[in-house]
């Protein structure tokens, strides 16, 4: 991968006694740029560098929303003395693992390879050819932690480089051994995910469900918004109702908790205890883009106040604070501010206080006010307050809710006078992807067409200024700077929010869209011998490795969420090759997903997807009022697994599709005005003549 920009500019030169990172365009390694480390520029001429001064590379990997790389930046990127050390022993790589997540992933597999669990900074020591040969995270300036001093762990990985290069190489060749093998199939027989299968997976999921603060097992807890759409898919097809109850109370309990930034809107990314209160205060595209989707999901269900005040609040927050200039939405926002982690967003009750005052408040309702939100003298976490509202989440009267309404403007009125996080104002086509098909189903559920506008507007932005030769993506772009080409799931989320788009829109340019970028993932990441994609591009630039798997990290893995776009393709198409290459993608994973389904939602949601799709196909026009209340007909029911087709009465469905023969022969619509057919496998309901209809005939493909 390299950066193209529109304008000439100078290249990145590889100078190994200064740092070089003024020359980045990712927010975080210009955090670096005024380190005494003479941080390098990953790339080739920065290895070849290595290789010819035979010096190990310090590989450093991070991104700048994570506290803890800020913690070991103050403490031994700034430091004088442990900077010359590493200077000495090593050639210093910063990498950003949000811009090159290729890199991150290589070697943060291979730091697990060791045994180590893994996480942000990632430290990984490398052979000067970029081969790994030992790694951690982050290390303190001394020891402390249980772990080593950092000036400790340079001086033996270096002599360990130096004094025991069979050692050294013993390390290099199981690790790289191990990297490649891990793109082959882990379990190379197939199985059919069915019913059964999914049904069972809900089962176990469930077992590890926190029966009272929600979430999956105990601290640290993560959304993990995937797996919970599994369960929910799942409850809506059996009517289970553990499975509503588990899913309901994890969404209300991050809502309510301090996970949520009851001030702006929007969730860090996850909570560092059991109940949701204390998070890492980093904010993330990709995990409010999952979570408002998810969210809405339940809402169309619940019909949940709580939900709903939620969906509405992040997405008034992205757009007044996550949008950029052309359409695109930033990355994330940090943690820290002013040197300290959650600064900017904790209180002092005697602030709280103040501020109410100063406001008018009566000291009924300041009183009124500590009781909803856990405001006490002492705090809740490290002497502060973290804003919740799990203590005391039932919603009060109208009045009583205008006047919290009233009190969290004034706090936030206040809270803005601070110094704020940093802003990593890059766009990544694939979180970018995330949010843009989220925006697109929940304006029209939603009925907020300002909504499907900035979905469109950052659609528009990915595909002008992130793309080059036509259909061909980038990764990251900032400041005119696109990080080329880009990745796996860039490709598979933007075919997904396309096909999001042209379900909302009818607009047969999504459509298309998404087939080309296909193509282009058939053309330059398949991997022809096992099935699946590659995560680079075959004219990517040369790694240790190039992996090929299906497991969901921060965002949902490419190869998972494929098998939803080529099935989703297929229903909305009717060409047989996508339901062939949808059995195809899934027989390449099934069996992984058999070994170990947790991280694999994705692939597994696209699975449920292709064998419970539930057709509404509605004959009539977009922008006539009985069409236009089909179509929200459809978008209100709480259906996982929907797909839409809008057909004017001139025009006919796909010869595949199971309502085909209803809408021949004059027989498209029923009294001249919008039909609906509701079709789930081969079989079809009568025709539906209005919007009640519809939602009945809806509501019964489910269980409940």
């Amino acid at each position: 991968m390299s950066e193209i920009a529109p304008d000439p500019l100078p290249d990145p030169r590889t100078d190994l006694d200064r740092n070089m990172l003024e020359h980045a365009a990712s927010p975080y390694l210009l955090q670096h740029k005024d380190n005494p480390v003479h941080w390098q520029l990953w790339g080739p001429a920065t290895l070849a560098a290595a290789q010819a001064a035979n010096k190990p590379i310090l590989l450093s990997v991070g991104y700048a929303a994570c506290h803890w790389c800020h913690v070991m930046a103050h403490e031994s990127f700034e430091n004088p003395a442990i900077a010359a050390l590493m200077n000495r022993l090593f050639v210093n790589i910063k990498v950003d693992r949000e811009e090159r997540p290729d890199i991150d992933a290589i070697y943060m597999n291979a730091l697990h390879l060791l045994g180590e669990q893994g996480g942000w900074p990632l430290t990984m020591f490398l052979t000067p050819d970029g081969a790994p040969f030992w790694g951690g995270t982050y290390f303190p300036p001394e020891s402390r932690y249980g772990r080593p001093g950092f000036p400790d762990v340079l001086q033996k990985v270096f002599e360990a480089w130096h004094d025991k290069p069979e050692a050294v190489n013993k390390n290099k060749t199981m690790l790289l051994r191990a990297l490649r093998e891990s793109a082959r199939p882990q379990n190379a027989e197939s199985i059919v995910i069915d019913a059964g299968i999914l049904d069972q997976v809900a089962e176990q999921l469930h077992g590890h469900v926190d029966p009272e603060h929600g979430g999956i097992g105990g601290a640290p807890k993560f959304p993990q918004s995937g797996l919970f759409d599994l369960l929910w898919a799942a409850y809506l097809r059996s009517g289970n109702a553990g499975y509503r109850h588990a899913v309901l109370n994890t969404a209300a309990q991050m809502a309510q908790g301090g996970i949520y930034d009851h001030l702006a809107g929007g969730f860090a990314r996850y909570s560092t205890d059991a109940e949701w209160l204390a998070p890492h205060f980093e904010k993330m595209l990709y995990d409010n883009a999952q979570l408002l989707e998810h969210f809405a999901l339940l809402d169309a269900d619940a019909d949940s106040h709580l939900l709903r005040q939620r969906i509405y609040e992040t997405v008034d927050w992205l757009r007044a604070e996550m949008l950029q200039p052309g359409g695109g939405f930033a990355a994330a926002l940090d943690a820290d501010s002013e040197g300290e982690e959650g600064k900017f967003y904790v209180w002092q009750a005697a602030e709280i206080e103040a501020a109410l005052r100063k406001a008018g408040f009566t000291a009924a309702e300041i009183a009124a006010f500590r009781a909803a939100y856990d405001v006490t003298d002492h705090g809740n976490w490290e002497e502060k307050t973290i804003l919740r509202r799990s203590l005391a989440p039932q919603f009060g009267d109208a009045a009583q809710e205008a006047m919290l309404a009233r009190a969290r403007a004034a706090l936030k009125a206040v809270r803005d006078t601070r110094i704020r996080p940093g802003l990593d104002d890059k766009i990544l086509t694939d979180w970018n992807g995330l949010i843009i098909a989220a925006l697109a189903k929940l304006a029209r559920q939603y009925k907020q067409p300002d909504w499907l506008a900035l979905a469109e507007h950052a659609y528009g932005f990915i595909v002008t200024a992130m793309a080059r030769d036509g259909d061909r993506l980038g990764h990251s772009w900032r400041d005119g700077k696109l990080v080329f080409p880009g990745l796996l799931e860039d490709y598979a989320n933007m075919a997904r929010a396309a096909l999001a788009l042209h379900e909302a829109t009818g607009k047969a340019a999504y459509l298309d869209n998404a087939i080309d970028w296909v193509k282009r993932l058939d053309a330059d990441y398949a991997d022809r011998v096992h099935g699946g994609y590659f995560q680079t591009a075959r004219d990517a630039e040369t790694l240790v490795a190039r992996l090929r798997n299906c497991t969901d990290n921060a965002v949902p893995a490419g190869n998972g969420t494929l098998v939803g776009v080529f099935a989703r393709l297929w229903y909305l198409t009717g060409d047989a090759d996508w339901r062939d290459r949808t059995e195809s993608q899934i027989a390449a994973f099934s069996g992984e997903a058999a070994r170990n389904f947790f991280p694999m939602a994705a692939f597994l949601n696209g699975c449920d997807f292709y064998a419970h799709a539930v057709q509404v196909a509605i004959i009539g026009q977009r922008g006539q009022p009985d069409t236009e209340a089909m179509i929200d007909a459809a978008y209100a029911m709480s259906l996982p697994h929907r797909v839409l087709q809008v057909v004017p009465p001139d025009a006919a469905l796909p010869p595949s599709h199971p309502a085909h023969g209803k809408t021949q022969l004059g027989k498209t619509q029923q009294n001249n005005s919008a039909t609906a057919y509701v079709c789930v496998g081969m079989s079809c309901g009568l025709p539906a003549s209005d919007a009640a209809g519809l939602t009945a005939q809806l509501r019964a493909t489910r269980r409940v």
